[in-house]
């Protein structure tokens, strides 16, 4: 036919678009296609011969077919995505590569698993005859392996729009993609999902999922500069033990890598104030694609400090102060510290020891001991009566002197001498403590419950300040000596012994929800403890004591004083507010009760209109507080409160009464302002608050939040 190219012509220019594995059915009219039989011209060329660079030839389409979805019931939409990937259409004229892009078109659609074409000669040009095979109705996608991180649900989510369809394999490739996401957001990110690996013809996909394993950790010394080697190029040698560091990470060998638990390992790192910086290496394992070891790069500060310095505060007056401090003992994250003090009302020494994490405990315990050595003046033998002038003698207040010798009186007085120098209190003694958190035996699970097993002992030696052992007391007087009524002379200690033993084991639990433990906005924190004393001879008490406190926050934001409260568009909010609320309250059960371990109020962290223990002083108490919290500058923050407390009419339980000799109320309340700096030692407080309301002020100065 003129103008037409001869089936002989065609057939080696369909041959090549025959893709399909699958043999195309032989119809009437035409032959095999891709068959080089039926066309010498296909055959290699003789020996010698030069190919002629010819163009290649174009054939008119007369007509193009689909077929192979006849009783499919999405015929009419698959047919239209098979003719819309097509180039060719009736009459148009293309050649052998225009058709093999059609070809690789139709496949490119994604619906289909088979294509072929039979080019087929008719009167009016070359009818293409495009036989397809569908891809399955989809039902079912499965992952393999099936103990995946990935939840069925998620699975069933991402595909829920596709069931019931017909496969279209570039519509699975973002379906998997979504998955993909979904992994990286739950920090798998070394997960791939590929495939995939298997489609039924009954509508299951099969697809792989390479987790990303953890094959090993490592631990790397590096110097201040991130070198792993010195100057001679030698391996740069830690202190630390590598276990203290590993033992940090939750991530072990066999499990599937996750970018956010690996973060929260780096964080505890860092919390063990060991370290300045760590590096993280994914070093990948040969032969062994999708594990990886984890390298981290540590860098050691320093774990030794001797500080020292000056210093005041209500209980001790001016005092100096020596601290020498190793928190990387033998490099087992040890901590061994001493303190010295020595003030104008007190002098302290202790030696303490603390293992943050008893080696090899799945419950993350914590054990701490302590040797300490004290003598102090206690303000529960004072009265401040507002005063700010302290003095060991004569001082603007009422005080219990020492009683040096007494005499009984017929008529109910006692003649006592002084020496006009005030009680103080020395106590030397241990104690050890072990703090449980309740994580069901998962030390990288944050418990909110702790558990807290202490026990103590100690000999508690009343004496003047000058360290002569003295039994009895009485309010301070202007001369010596005095005659007073006899229960004004009080017993200092137990059983009016020179010396008490107090041997004691507690029991305590604390609870936290908070949101930043220095400076909460939001959460809860509850303390309950209960301390039992025993008796271990005749000069040993035995009593219990039993405490508890729960303090709750709220973040608002009331005032917008500082700028972080008023971000500029882009800029990230900073505004720590809070309305905190909090309630204490403590007993003490039993008659044997030594007057030094009542119940104190008043304070910079108890009542703040009081001085020290100037509220009361009893065998029971309770205390509430309301305090709002707010940033003023970077550094410096504000805070208004009030502040109740009371000993429930207790004071006279105590025996000898010294609250009540010392003209304690025994309740008050007191309302206040201050302004909280923020400093590298920790907050420091100035406030002032008033006595209920009255016109006596008093100005406190302390180191951190009062709670």
């Amino acid at each position: 036919m003129a103008g037409l190219l001869s089936l002989k012509a065609v057939w080696p220019l369909m041959g090549a678009a025959l893709l399909s594995a699958s043999p195309a059915l032989a119809q009437p009219g035409s032959q095999q296609v891709g068959d080089p039989s039926a066309d010498p011209a296909s055959q290699t060329p003789a020996q010698g011969a030069e190919p002629a660079a010819k163009a290649e030839p174009k054939v008119l389409i007369a007509e193009v077919a689909i077929e192979g979805l006849q009783d499919h019931p999405e015929r009419e939409r698959l047919e239209l995505a098979a003719y819309a990937a097509m180039a060719a259409t009736p009459g148009s004229r293309v050649t052998r590569n225009e058709l093999q892009t059609d070809l690789s078109a139709i496949y490119a659609s994604g619906w289909f698993s088979d294509v072929r074409i039979q080019p087929v000669d008719s009167p009016l040009g070359v009818r293409l005859l495009v036989v397809v095979v569908a891809n399955p109705v989809l039902q079912q996608v499965k992952l393999d392996p099936a103990d995946l991180k990935l939840p069925e649900q998620v699975v069933k989510d991402t595909f829920a729009a596709d069931y019931g369809k017909t496969l279209n394999l570039n519509t699975l490739q973002t379906r998997m993609q979504e998955l993909q996401r979904w992994y990286a957001d739950q920090g798998y990110s070394l997960a791939r999902i590929t495939g995939p690996s298997r489609v039924s013809p009954e509508g299951v996909v099969e697809l792989l999922v390479r987790q990303g394993t953890v094959e090993g950790v490592e631990v790397q010394f590096l110097n201040k500069e991130g070198s792993a080697t010195n100057d001679k190029g030698e391996p740069i040698r830690g202190k630390t033990k590598p276990w203290v560091v590993t033992r940090e990470v939750s991530l072990r060998p066999g499990q599937v890598f996750n970018r956010r638990e690996l973060e929260e390992d780096i964080k505890r790192i860092y919390g063990t104030g060991l370290f300045s910086d760590v590096k993280v290496t994914l070093k990948p394992v040969p032969a062994e694609p999708g594990k990886v070891v984890i390298v981290l790069g540590i860098v050691e500060q320093s774990s030794g400090s001797l500080s020292g310095g000056l210093g005041y505060s209500q209980s001790q007056g001016a005092f100096g102060q020596i601290q020498l401090n190793d928190s990387n003992l033998f490099g087992r994250a040890w901590d061994l510290g001493t303190n010295i003090s020595y003030g104008q009302y007190g002098g302290l020494g202790d030696v303490t020891f603390t293992d943050p994490w008893i080696k090899d405990n799945k419950y993350r315990t914590s054990f701490r001991a302590r040797f300490f050595f004290s003598r102090e003046v206690p303000q529960l033998f004072q009265s401040e009566n507002s005063s700010f002038t302290y003095q060991l003698q004569n001082f603007d207040g009422a005080d219990f002197d020492v009683v040096t010798s007494r005499t009984v009186n017929n008529n109910g007085t006692e003649t006592v001498t002084t020496n006009f120098d005030t009680v103080a209190i020395q106590r030397i003694g241990a104690n050890v403590q072990f703090v449980r958190p309740l994580n069901g035996g998962n030390p990288y699970k944050k418990a909110p419950w702790n558990l807290i097993l202490s026990f103590g002992g100690q000999e508690v030696t009343p004496m003047d300040f000058s360290g002569s052992k003295y039994s009895y007391g009485v309010v301070g007087a202007t001369t010596s000596p005095i005659t007073v009524p006899s229960n004004q002379v009080i017993c200092l200690a137990y059983n009016c012994a020179s010396e008490n033993q107090l041997v004691s084991f507690r029991v305590g639990a604390t609870y936290s929800t908070l949101n930043d433990p220095r400076n909460p906005t939001k959460g809860n924190f509850l303390s309950l403890g209960t301390e039992q004393f025993i008796s271990v001879g005749e000069n040993s008490p035995t009593f219990n004591r039993v405490r508890g406190s729960f303090t709750h926050y709220i973040p608002v934001e009331w005032l917008k004083i500082f700028k972080g409260c008023r971000p500029k568009p882009g800029e990230t909010k900073d505004c720590k507010q809070a309305l905190a609320f909090q309630v204490s309250a403590g007993t003490l059960v039993g008659s044997d009760i030594p007057p030094y371990e009542a119940f104190c109020l008043g304070g910079g962290n108890s009542v703040r209109g009081y001085y020290d223990c100037d509220l009361g002083v009893g065998k029971s108490f309770a205390e509430a507080t309301i305090e709002y919290r707010f940033p003023i500058f970077s550094i410096i923050s504000g805070e208004i409160f009030f502040d109740a407390g009371t000993t429930f009419g207790t004071q006279g339980d105590i025996p000898g009464n010294p609250g009540g000799l010392l003209g304690k109320k025994g309740e008050g309340y007191s309302p206040g302002v201050g302004l909280i700096v923020t400093t590298p030692v920790g907050p420091l407080r100035l406030e002032v608050a008033t006595q209920d309301f009255s016109s006596d002020w008093r100005f406190n100065l302390g180191v951190g939040w009062k709670f």
